[in-house]
C-alpha cells in the first residue's frame, strides 16, 4: 500500500521526495498523468446482490437442492402432486431467504457520502507558475497533491502533515473511538508500534478535522487508502455454526436418501420381482425420508425471531442464520470502551506531592482546563478537561486569565496563565503528562524518582494521570509560548478512571448464568482492563481481558477460539475491528458503527447495550431450539416408517402403502410441523447455547427410528391377529388403511413426547390432536376412498390403542435415558 510506503519515511522532506513532489505541490500535467495512472479516488462501490442471484443462492442448500432433485425425479414418474408439493416448498423457500438477505442488502451500501465532494489543492498551470489554492474534487486528487485541511474538512485521502497548528481529527470512522485526537507534522518515537491510528503525523481518509489547520500531503488515494482498504476486505468467512451443524446432518440423511431408492428397487425386483414398478413407490420412500419443511421452518423461525427483536428491543439481523449462531454462542468478545465503560474519564481523586488527597490540585487544573478553552483555539474541550470542570465546577472564574499555550502532542503539556495573587505577577499553571511536567520542574533527582514512582503506582492501579505544577513569573504585555514552562514547582497529581456503564456489571452476570464466557479484547493497558473489571464486581473467572490488541490480534484471537471449538460472537464498533467481525460466528456492531463496520456485522444493535445481545441470545435460543425439536421429530419418525416400509415390502406380497398414500401421509405430518414455528421451549433449554451436534444428533434419531420401527411393526404384527386366518392379511385396501392410521397417530405421540419440553404443548398440542384426527378420519372419508382406504373395524382400534401405550411408555422411558437436549446443546 502506497500509504505505509510513505509512512516509513520520517521526514515530511523525505516523504515528499518519495512522493516526487514538493512543498509547491504539483503542476495540472501532473497531475493528470498521475490520475491517469492511479484511477480516481473514490471508495470502489459495492453493488447491492439482485434478487435473481439471492434466489439462485438459496438452492446451494444441501436439502432444497436435493429436494429440487426429487421433485424432478417425481415429475419424471408422472407423480405430479408429489413433484407440485415440493416445488412450491423449494420457491417458498427461497423466496422468503432471498426477500429477507435483499432487504439487509439494500440498507447498508453507501459509504461514499464519508468523502467531501471537493478539497483545498495546491496546483500550478505549470513549473515557473505561482502555487494557488484552488478547489478541487474530491475524485480527482492524486498522491503528491499538497492539500490544506480546516475546521469541518473531510480527509480526503490517506495524508502525511507537512505543518499542523492545534490539529485535531475524529477518527470514529475508522478506530470507533469518540474523541477526537490531537495531530502534529513531527513525528513521536516508540508510537509506530501503537499502529498507524496512533501516529500523530498521519491523517486518514473518512476522518474529520475538529479544531486547527494544516498543511499535508497525499500519500494514498481510492481503493489504496486503509479505509477502503477495509471496506474491500474479504468479506467471505469461514462456515458458521449454522451451517456446520445442519450441513453435516445433512449430507449423511443425503447419502442415505440417495442410497434408498436404488436398494428399494434391487430388493423388489429380486424378492417379488416389481423392479421398476416400484419406482415411484421408492421416490416416495425417498421424499418421506427428507424433512421437506426444514426449509420452510427455519427460514420462518428465524424470521420471526428477527422480527421480534426489531420490533421490541430494535435489533437488526441481517443474515438469518446469525440468529442461530446466536443462540449457539458461548464466548462472546468485546472492547471495554463504551460497553463496560461510558468512553468518558471522571476524576477518581487529586493527590499532593506527599501522594495524599489535596483538593487544591484539583482547583489548579480545572483552572487550567477553564482558562485554556476560554483564550486557546480549541472549540472541542478535551474529556479530560470536561472531567476536570465536571468535578470542580467553573472555579477558574475566580481569576482573570491573560494567556493560553494549548496542548500539542509532541511536549504533552497544555498551559494558562493568570493573573497572580501578588501584584505584578503572573502565574502559570501547567498541566499534562507526568513525565513531561517533572522533566520540567526544579527538583533533585531523588525526588524527581519518587514521584516517577508514585506515579507508576497510580497507573499499575488502572489510573490514567494527569501532573499539574505551577510558576510564578512578572506580569508582562506578550505572549506566552512553550518556553516559558520552564522551573516549575510540582504541586501534584489528578487520577481519573473511565464512567462505568451502570448496567455492565448486571449484563455480563446474566451472560454467564446464559453459558456465555466473556472476553475483553482490548487496546488499553492491561491494568486499566483489570481495574474496570474489580469496579464492576466481577470476579476474574467471570471475565477474561486481553490488552494491548491491535486489529489483528483480536482478529487471531476469535479464529483461536473457533479453532477450539467455540462457537464465538464479537462486539465492536470501529474499522480497526472489522477483521474482528469477520472472524466471528457472528459479528455485532451497534448502529451508530462505522459503516465499514455495520457492513461485516451479521446483527446490529441500537446501542452498544449487552442486555441487548442478552436479548438477542435468548431469542437465538429459542429458535434454534424449534428447529432442533423439529429436526429430532420429522427425522426420527420418517427414519422408523422408512424402515418399516422397507421391512414390510419385503415380507409383503403388495407395497405397504401406495405412493399417493406415503405422499398424503408426508403431507399432513409436514403440514402439523408447522406448529414447531410458534412453539415456547422449556427454560431449560435457554439456559445454555444450542448447537445442533450431528453426531449426537444422528445416534438420537436413530435410536428414536428404531423404536418408531419397532411400532410400525408391531402394528403389522397385529393386523395379522385381529385380520384373523393366514390369508387376510393380503387384503391390500384393509393392510394399507391401518397403517396409514397408525402412522399418523405415532408420529403425533412423537410430536408431543420428543417436543422441547416445559410448560404447555400450545400450537404443537393442537397439531398433533388435527395430525391424529386425520389419521383416524381420513380413511372413513370420500378422500380415503380416492387414496384407495377403507373403513377400519372396532377391535382393530382396541388393540391399536393397546400398541401405541406401550409406545408412549417406551418413549418415555428412552428419553429420559437418552438426554434429549444432548444432540442440541
Amino acid at each position: 500500500m502506497a500509504s505505509d510506503t510513505a509512512a516509513h519515511r520520517h521526514t515530511p522532506l523525505q516523504v515528499l521526495r518519495h512522493l516526487d513532489t514538493g512543498p509547491r505541490g504539483l503542476t495540472d500535467p501532473e497531475a493528470a498523468a498521475r490520475l491517469a495512472a492511479t484511477g480516481e479516488n473514490t471508495v470502489p462501490e459495492r453493488r447491492t446482490t439482485s434478487w435473481p442471484r439471492l434466489f439462485l443462492r438459496g438452492l446451494r442448500d444441501p436439502f432444497t437442492a436435493v429436494l429440487l432433485c426429487l421433485g424432478l425425479v417425481s415429475a419424471l414418474v408422472a407423480s405430479w402432486g408429489t413433484a407440485a408439493v415440493i416445488l412450491a416448498l423449494v420457491a417458498v423457500s427461497c423466496a422468503l431467504r432471498t426477500s429477507g438477505e435483499h432487504r439487509a442488502d439494500r440498507s447498508l451500501h453507501d459509504l461514499r457520502e464519508l468523502v467531501g465532494a471537493t478539497a483545498s489543492v495546491l496546483r500550478r498551470t505549470d513549473a515557473d507558475a505561482p502555487v494557488r489554492a484552488r478547489e478541487t474534487p474530491v475524485a480527482e486528487l492524486v498522491p503528491g497533491d499538497v492539500i490544506r485541511l480546516g475546521p469541518g474538512d473531510l480527509v480526503p485521502a490517506d495524508v502525511r502533515l507537512l505543518r499542523a497548528t492545534g490539529l485535531t481529527v475524529h477518527q470514529a470512522a475508522l478506530t470507533g473511538e469518540s474523541a477526537p485526537v490531537a495531530k502534529a507534522a513531527v513525528e513521536l518515537p516508540g508510537v509506530a508500534d501503537e499502529g498507524p491510528f496512533a501516529r500523530p503525523e498521519l491523517c486518514f481518509q473518512g476522518s474529520g478535522v475538529v479544531s486547527g489547520s494544516a498543511t499535508a500531503v497525499v500519500v494514498a488515494t481510492g481503493a489504496r487508502t486503509r479505509f477502503a482498504a477495509a471496506y474491500e476486505g474479504p468479506v467471505r468467512r469461514e462456515a458458521s455454526a449454522f451451517d456446520r451443524s445442519v450441513h453435516g446432518i445433512s449430507w449423511v440423511l443425503i447419502r442415505f436418501m440417495l442410497l434408498t431408492p436404488p436398494l428399494v428397487l434391487m430388493a423388489n425386483a429380486a424378492l417379488r420381482g416389481r423392479g421398476l414398478a416400484t419406482l415411484p413407490f421408492a421416490v416416495a420412500v425417498a421424499v418421506g425420508l427428507t424433512p421437506e419443511m426444514l426449509p420452510v421452518i427455519v427460514t420462518t423461525c428465524l424470521a420471526r425471531g428477527a422480527a421480534l427483536l426489531a420490533r421490541t428491543h430494535g435489533v437488526v439481523v441481517r443474515r438469518l442464520p446469525a440468529l442461530h449462531d446466536l443462540g449457539a454462542v458461548d464466548v462472546l468478545c468485546l472492547d471495554k470502551t463504551g460497553t463496560l465503560t461510558q468512553d468518558r474519564p471522571v476524576v477518581d481523586r487529586a493527590l499532593g506531592p506527599d501522594g495524599r488527597a489535596d483538593p487544591d490540585v484539583l482547583d489548579l487544573a480545572a483552572t487550567a482546563a477553564w482558562w485554556t478553552l476560554q483564550l486557546a483555539e480549541a472549540p472541542v474541550p478535551d474529556a479530560l478537561d470536561e472531567a476536570l470542570l465536571a468535578a470542580a465546577g467553573p472555579v477558574g472564574e475566580a481569576y482573570d486569565g491573560v494567556a493560553a499555550v494549548p496542548f500539542d502532542p509532541v511536549r504533552r503539556l497544555a498551559t494558562a496563565v493568570v493573573r497572580g495573587e501578588a501584584l505584578g505577577t503572573h502565574t502559570l499553571i501547567v498541566k499534562g503528562a507526568v513525565e513531561d511536567v517533572l522533566e520540567r520542574c526544579v527538583l533533585e533527582q531523588a525526588e524527581r524518582e519518587r514521584l516517577l514512582g508514585l506515579a507508576g503506582r497510580e497507573a499499575e492501579s488502572g489510573l490514567r494521570l494527569l501532573a499539574v505544577a505551577t510558576a510564578e513569573r512578572p506580569a508582562r504585555a506578550r505572549g506566552y509560548g512553550p518556553a516559558d514552562e520552564r522551573g516549575l514547582v510540582f504541586r501534584g497529581l489528578v487520577t481519573f478512571h473511565d464512567a462505568l456503564n451502570p448496567d455492565a456489571g448486571e449484563a455480563l452476570r446474566a451472560l454467564a448464568d446464559l453459558g456465555i464466557g466473556v472476553r475483553i479484547l482490548t487496546g488499553d493497558h492491561p491494568a486499566t482492563a483489570a481495574r474496570v473489571c474489580r469496579e464492576l464486581g466481577l470476579a476474574p473467572a467471570e471475565v477474561r481481558v486481553a490488552a494491548r490488541c491491535t486489529p489483528q490480534d483480536k482478529a487471531r484471537a476469535v479464529a483461536a477460539l473457533r479453532a477450539a471449538g467455540h462457537t464465538v460472537g464479537f462486539l465492536g464498533d470501529g474499522l480497526n475491528d472489522v477483521p474482528a467481525l469477520r472472524a466471528a460466528d457472528v459479528g455485532i456492531a451497534p448502529r451508530a458503527a462505522v459503516d465499514v463496520a455495520r457492513e461485516a456485522a451479521d446483527v446490529v444493535l441500537a446501542g452498544k447495550d449487552l442486555a441487548a445481545i442478552r436479548h438477542a441470545v435468548t431469542v437465538g435460543r429459542h429458535s434454534s431450539a424449534n428447529i432442533a425439536s423439529y429436526l429430532r421429530i420429522t427425522l426420527s419418525s420418517n427414519l422408523g416408517n422408512v424402515i418399516a416400509m422397507l421391512a414390510a415390502g419385503l415380507l409383503l406380497p403388495f407395497l405397504p402403502m401406495l405412493p399417493a398414500q406415503v405422499l398424503a401421509q408426508n403431507l399432513c405430518f409436514d403440514a402439523a410441523q408447522l406448529a414447531f414455528a410458534y412453539d415456547r421451549p422449556g427454560a431449560a433449554v435457554l439456559r445454555r447455547p444450542t448447537v445442533l451436534r450431528p453426531r449426537a444428533f444422528l445416534r438420537f434419531i436413530t435410536g428414536f427410528g428404531v423404536l418408531n420401527a419397532v411400532a410400525d411393526l408391531a402394528t403389522f404384527a397385529v393386523l395379522a391377529l385381529a385380520l384373523r386366518g393366514p390369508d387376510a392379511v393380503d387384503d391390500e385396501v384393509l393392510f394399507h388403511s391401518a397403517w396409514f392410521t397408525e402412522n399418523l397417530l405415532t408420529q403425533a405421540l412423537v410430536m408431543l413426547l420428543l417436543r422441547t419440553g416445559g410448560g404447555t404443548p400450545g400450537p404443537v398440542g393442537r397439531a398433533a390432536a388435527a395430525l391424529a384426527a386425520v389419521g383416524v378420519l381420513l380413511p372413513l372419508s370420500p378422500l380415503g376412498g380416492a387414496l384407495g382406504m377403507t373403513a377400519l373395524a372396532l377391535p382393530y382400534y382396541l388393540l391399536l390403542a393397546a400398541v401405541l401405550g406401550v409406545y408412549a411408555l417406551a418413549l418415555r422411558g428412552l428419553r429420559a435415558t437418552s438426554g434429549l437436549y444432548s444432540c442440541a446443546t
